[in-house]
């Protein structure tokens, strides 16, 4: 029997798996997309705990996708020679904790997360320099309209209140803490900047789900830690206002990050690849 190109064409998008599952996805109630992404993600921590033996590299692994989320918007300046939707002021909050955490790990302590800091500093530094110098005229200002002093000012003030109580030097455990408190809402202002821009820009969007994977690796690196029965942090949780205020945090930063994956993965899941923003994700 013959088929002309145009019905063999429709015949095999039809028949083709991917436009199934997206036609079965579509068809999904919110619910159940809710409990689909849950199930997932409970899956995906069960695989991880599986196949990874020493949960410790989850850390590392976390840091290594924040830097390289970070070279996709190098790889879009240099590429594109355009800064569109990319938010300056969450490039200076990334900048600051990470400055700062650098700053502390030389004085407390440093290892291998330390040369990962400097590497993620270099290449914020990077994008920085972009955004202010040699692209700056495609940088949309009137749309970044959350000024960084807004976000880091409150983290230092909390920072005051709520520190470590380890042996080290008042400041640096003042600034320690203030950098956990500013990593957890860097990424606010550009969220606001893509709110405000209605739809997302693919390389931006490409590195804010970078930020959020690398946030659930994070998270999969604590939670099976205490799968493994590791009984201090469960204690540490009960022994002062601290333990509190960091596992607030990475609630805070899972949260704003995961409410935009979920944008994320839903466009591509329905095969658009175009983000839009519902009005109360910020």
């Amino acid at each position: 029997m013959y088929y002309d190109d145009k019905y063999s064409d429709k015949l095999g998008k039809a028949n083709d798996p991917v436009t199934k599952a997206r036609q079965w996805w579509k068809a999904r109630n919110s619910r159940d997309k809710f409990l689909i992404g849950v199930g997932a993600a409970c899956v995906l921590l069960f695989l991880l705990w599986w196949v990874i033996e020493d949960h410790d590299k989850l850390f590392i692994a976390s840091e290594i996708v924040h830097f390289a989320g970070i070279g996709l918007l190098g790889f879009k300046l240099i590429s594109k020679r355009n800064c569109g939707g990319l938010s300056l002021r969450s490039q200076e909050l990334t900048a600051m904790f990470l400055a700062i955490r650098l700053f502390c790990s030389f004085m407390m302590e440093y290892d291998i997360h330390t040369i990962l800091d400097l590497l993620t500093l270099v290449a914020t530094c990077f994008v920085m320099y972009g955004l202010r110098v040699p692209l700056k005229d495609t940088y949309q200002a009137d749309q970044d309209s959350v000024q960084t002093y807004y976000v880091a000012i409150p983290c230092f003030v909390v920072a005051l209140i709520a520190h470590p109580g380890t042996h080290h030097h008042l400041i640096f455990r003042i600034m320690w803490a203030a950098c956990v408190y500013i990593e957890a809402v860097s990424v606010l202002p550009q969220l606001r900047m893509m709110q405000n821009a209605k739809v997302v820009e693919k390389f931006t969007a490409h590195y804010v789900f970078a930020l959020g994977l690398s946030r659930f690796i994070s998270c999969a690196h604590w939670i099976l830690q205490i799968v493994d029965g590791d009984s201090f942090l469960l204690q540490a949780i009960g022994s002062g206002l601290w333990p509190v205020m960091v596992l607030l945090s990475e609630i805070v930063q899972t949260f704003i990050l995961g409410d935009f994956c979920y944008y994320y993965l839903k466009s591509y899941a329905e095969g658009s690849g175009v983000i839009h923003l519902a009005a109360g994700i910020v």
